[in-house]
C-alpha cells in the first residue's frame, strides 16, 4: 500500500502528539460492492459485529467477505486517538489507529471460532507493529470485540494458535486483543478495494500454520 513507502514511527502517539481529526465522518457508500447489502448500522436482528486487524485492509476485508455467514464488511481506522481521520494521517503514524475490518456475520451460520481461524491463519500476529513489508503502526494485528462471549473466544483461540505458532518457531503472539474502541470507516475507495481492483495489491500472507479449533 502507499503506507509502506513512507518512514513512520513504530511507536503509538500519546493523545498530545496525535493529530486532531475532524469532527464529520466520512462519507462512505450505502451499499457493499459486492453483496450490496448496507455498509452502515442499523443491521438486521441477530447479527453479531467484530472488528480484526491483520495488515493491508485491503486483501484482509476480501478475506472475510468470502466467508460464508458474514453479511457485510467495510474497512476502515481504529484503536487510535484522532477521530475521522483520512487515510493519509493514519499513514503517518501519528493518529494511533490501526487499519480493520468491520465483519458483521450472522452466528446461526458461522461460529466466531472459525472467523477468528480466518484471522490468525490469514497474517503473522508475532510482528509488533508491521506486516510483511508494511512496516507502521497502521499494520499492527488487533481484535476488537463486541460481546463477552467473543471475548473468551478470541482468548481460547489466541492461545491455542500462540501454542501452534512456538512450535513452529515463531515468537509470541502480539495481537491487540480488547473491547472495540470508536470505529471510523475509511474513504470511499478504499472499501471493497479489490474487488473494484482486482489486480490491486495485497500483501497479505499468513505463516502456514493451521489454527487448532
Amino acid at each position: 500500500m502507499l503506507g509502506h513507502f513512507l518512514r513512520k514511527p513504530l511507536t503509538l502517539p500519546t493523545a498530545d502528539e496525535a493529530l486532531p481529526g475532524r469532527a464529520s465522518p466520512m462519507p462512505v457508500p450505502e451499499r457493499h460492492y459486492v453483496n450490496g447489502n448496507p455498509l452502515k448500522p442499523p443491521y438486521p436482528a441477530g447479527l453479531e459485529v467484530v472488528d480484526v486487524g491483520l495488515g493491508c485492509f485491503w486483501g484482509a476485508e476480501r478475506k472475510f467477505w468470502q466467508v460464508p455467514g458474514v453479511w457485510v464488511t467495510a474497512v476502515g481506522y481504529q484503536g487510535g486517538v484522532t477521530p475521522n481521520p483520512t487515510y493519509e494521517e493514519v499513514c503517518s503514524g501519528r493518529t494511533g489507529h490501526t487499519e480493520v475490518v468491520r465483519v458483521v456475520y450472522d452466528p446461526a451460520k458461522v461460529r466466531f471460532e472459525d472467523l477468528m481461524k480466518v484471522f490468525w491463519e490469514s497474517h503473522d500476529p508475532t510482528q509488533g507493529m508491521r506486516q510483511g513489508n508494511d512496516v507502521g503502526t497502521q499494520y499492527r494485528s488487533a481484535v476488537y470485540l463486541h460481546t463477552d462471549a467473543q471475548r473468551t473466544a478470541a482468548e481460547a483461540s489466541r492461545d491455542a494458535y500462540a501454542e501452534a505458532l512456538a512450535r513452529r518457531g515463531y515468537g509470541p503472539v502480539t495481537s491487540e486483543i480488547r473491547e472495540a474502541p470508536p470505529f471510523y470507516y475509511a474513504e470511499d475507495y478504499h472499501q471493497q478495494y479489490l474487488a473494484k481492483n482486482p489486480g490491486g495489491y495485497c500483501g497479505l500472507g499468513g505463516t502456514g500454520v493451521t489454527c487448532p479449533g
